[in-house]
C-alpha cells in the first residue's frame, strides 16, 4: 500500500530547498557569513529605522535572552553591520543603528528574496497560487485552533 503524501514533510522539504537556494544567492554576493538571526535583526532594524531601537527591543521582538542578544549584537558590531550610539537624554542608554554596510546587506538580501520568490512562482498560474495560499491559511488556522484548545 502506497503512503499518501505528508503535508508536514512536503512543507519542510520545500522550506529547506528555498533556504538553501537563498544561502547560495547570498554566498555569490560574498555574505555567506551572515547568520539567519543577524539577517532577521538587520531586517527588523531596517523596517523600524524611523524609531529608536535598543537591545531590549531586539530581546522582546525575537524572544531572546539578554545574554544571547548581547553576544549577537557584539558580533554584528564587529562585522560592521551596526553600531551603538549614546542617547542625549540618558548617556547610559545606547541605541542600535544600522551602518551603511548593514543597510546594503539587507537591500541585497531583499533583492535575492524577490528573485527567489519569482523562481518559486514560475509557471504556476494565478488561480493555483490563490488556492495554495488559501489552503496554507486554512492549515495555519487549524494549527492555531489546536494550539489554543
Amino acid at each position: 500500500m502506497k503512503r499518501e503524501k505528508d503535508v508536514g514533510f512536503e512543507v519542510r522539504t520545500l522550506s529547506n530547498m528555498i533556504y538553501r537556494q537563498l544561502l547560495a544567492y547570498e554566498a555569490r554576493r560574498g555574505v555567506d557569513e551572515v547568520t539567519v538571526m543577524h539577517g532577521w535583526i538587520i531586517g527588523y532594524m531596517y523596517e523600524n529605522s524611523d524609531k529608536e531601537i535598543f537591545q531590549k527591543d531586539i530581546e522582546a521582538a525575537f524572544s531572546i535572552a539578554r545574554s544571547t542578544v548581547t553576544g549577537i549584537l557584539k558580533l554584528m558590531e564587529k562585522k560592521g553591520y551596526i553600531y551603538r550610539k549614546s542617547v542625549e537624554r540618558d548617556a547610559r542608554l545606547k541605541r542600535l543603528v544600522l551602518t551603511d554596510r548593514g543597510r546594503e546587506l539587507h537591500e541585497g538580501t531583499m533583492k535575492n528574496i524577490q528573485m527567489l520568490e519569482s523562481h518559486v512562482r514560475e509557471n504556476i498560474d494565478t488561480d493555483d497560487l490563490e488556492t495554495f495560499f488559501k489552503v496554507i491559511g486554512q492549515m495555519k488556522s487549524n494549527l492555531e485552533k489546536e494550539a489554543k484548545g
